[in-house]
């Protein structure tokens, strides 16, 4: 098992200026270039969650329409990665080579994961129907946390390494609580856009993926060494 290098393009040193104006303007640029990538590759997404009335009973079509998000997510960790590793100002292929790369090995967890929350989530809608059904919420609650938890382990790994997806499971599982600040980090992610979702709207939230992916890179940075020098020969 490998981390992924990228290796940088050469003659692009000069295309981002020194001062701190034109570093400025490249990082703007780079981040409104990665909001376009990100609302194209979630078009299904949208569209469907678009037409889902706002009825709890939907729920959990709701979260079967979010598995296009997952490679986007991925893709979007990644290219910010690599554009921070580099001095030019093309940052469009870094996301159209980690989409095209990674979206077979993000599908091969998300989809499942994708099932399993559906399934906790029409559970959770329908528990007032069955008796005791209250006492039983924490716990589905809590797996349902776990499992959010783990795919945000997951999506790193699917982002910056090559792992056989038994392994990167495994890794994930076993990253959760000694790597608890960015598991804390990815449920506080979770819980605002679920408040940005209810006060405002989802296209709001749609509007921000770019800050949701820039600060999933910024968090999961412990993340990417710990397992780059206790998982990988790259240490």
């Amino acid at each position: 098992m490998s981390i992924d290098h990228r290796p940088r393009r050469a003659g692009t040193a000069d295309e981002i200026g020194r001062g701190p104006l034109s570093r400025a303007a490249a990082v703007v640029y780079r981040m409104l270039v990665l909001e376009a990538q990100l609302l194209l590759a979630t078009l299904p997404t949208i569209g469907a969650v678009l037409l889902l009335d706002r009825d709890p009973s939907n729920l959990p079509l709701f979260v079967f329409a979010l598995l296009p998000l997952a490679p986007a997510l991925v893709a979007g960790v990644s290219a910010v990665r690599a554009a921070t590793r580099s001095n030019d100002l093309a940052p469009g292929r870094y996301f159209f080579r980690a989409y095209r790369r990674d979206i077979g090995a993000t599908l091969a967890w998300a989809a499942p994961v994708s099932l399993v929350l559906a399934l906790l989530t029409f559970n959770l809608v329908h528990l007032d129907a069955v008796d005791s059904g209250a006492a039983v919420r924490p716990l589905l609650l809590c797996l349902a946390a776990l499992v959010i938890v783990w795919s945000g382990h997951m999506l790193v790994l699917t982002a910056g390494f090559r792992f056989r997806t038994r392994d990167a499971a495994r890794v994930a599982l076993t990253q959760i609580v000694p790597r608890w600040g960015y598991s804390l980090g990815v449920l506080s992610l979770v819980l605002v856009a679920a408040f940005v979702v209810l006060v405002a709207s989802e296209v709001v939230l749609m509007l921000f993926l770019w800050a949701f992916v820039g600060l999933l890179t910024l968090m999961a940075r412990p993340v990417f060494h710990h397992v780059t020098k206790r998982f990988t020969d790259d240490a």
